[in-house]
């Protein structure tokens, strides 16, 4: 990974050169002991058979919690704990991850990855259960940001909830829009790609937010909450 040093003069138009370096370059801002607690969750989520956010999007996952200066972040997907390190290192210092998934022992992962990447236990708080039924008893507008990255189906309710979550001026980010390399517009449309149709149209036309879809990862559809 360290060949990519100096190499910025090399990337080219091709895009998928470009998307390569940019995943390289985001693997290269991480500090080597947080390296080696990713590097373990990653691991533990291939056991598992889950996918896990790629640098490239950790890195943009970074840069978002910082600009927001979150102290506040909901997440949807908690995973083995890889995006959950990433803003954890965006979010200010006192900042507090909430951070969902409905299988307890990928949170144990996801605990102790976050424990070796050198964050205080009281930097996140691991609720058990389905997102759709805990997202509810969370704050209206007590959240900086919402990182979506569960259920492709459910993404339109996440949506929903995400917008009551949010503060005016806070960020949601969904994870995983591309498909896994499925375009969104192929004649051959599974269902989750459908649902990921409808949440991209419903995004770039609602008045209430200000949308972006970045090319890093498998797509990371961004968008601030608007005021009233």
């Amino acid at each position: 990974m360290r060949e990519g040093r100096g190499q910025e003069r090399a990337i080219t138009g091709n895009r998928q050169t470009s998307w390569a370096f940019a995943d390289a370059y985001g693997a290269e801002l991480v500090e080597s002991a947080e390296s080696e607690a990713l590097r373990w969750a990653q691991d533990r989520a291939q056991d598992a058979g889950l996918r896990s956010v790629s640098p490239g999007t950790g890195a943009a996952l970074r840069l978002l919690a910082a600009t927001a200066e979150a102290k506040a972040v909901a997440e949807i997907g908690t995973g083995t704990g890889v995006s959950g390190i990433h803003l954890l290192h965006g979010m200010r210092p006192d900042g507090v991850l909430t951070t969902v998934d409905i299988e307890p022992e990928r949170q144990q992962f996801a605990r102790e990855a976050f424990r070796a990447a050198g964050f205080a236990g009281n930097r996140a708080r691991f609720i058990p259960g389905r997102a759709l039924d805990v997202l509810p008893r969370l704050a209206d507008g007590g959240y900086d940001l919402v990182f979506c990255d569960g259920d492709r189906m459910e993404c339109m309710d996440y949506l929903g909830e995400s917008l009551r979550l949010l503060r005016t001026g806070g960020l949601i980010c969904f994870a995983g829009v591309f498909a896994e390399g499925r375009t969104v517009d192929s004649a051959a449309q599974p269902a989750e790609v459908l649902r990921l149709r409808e949440l991209l149209r419903t995004v770039r036309e609602s008045t209430a937010l200000v949308p972006s879809l970045l090319p890093v990862g498998d797509g990371l559809l961004c968008a601030v909450k608007r005021g009233e």
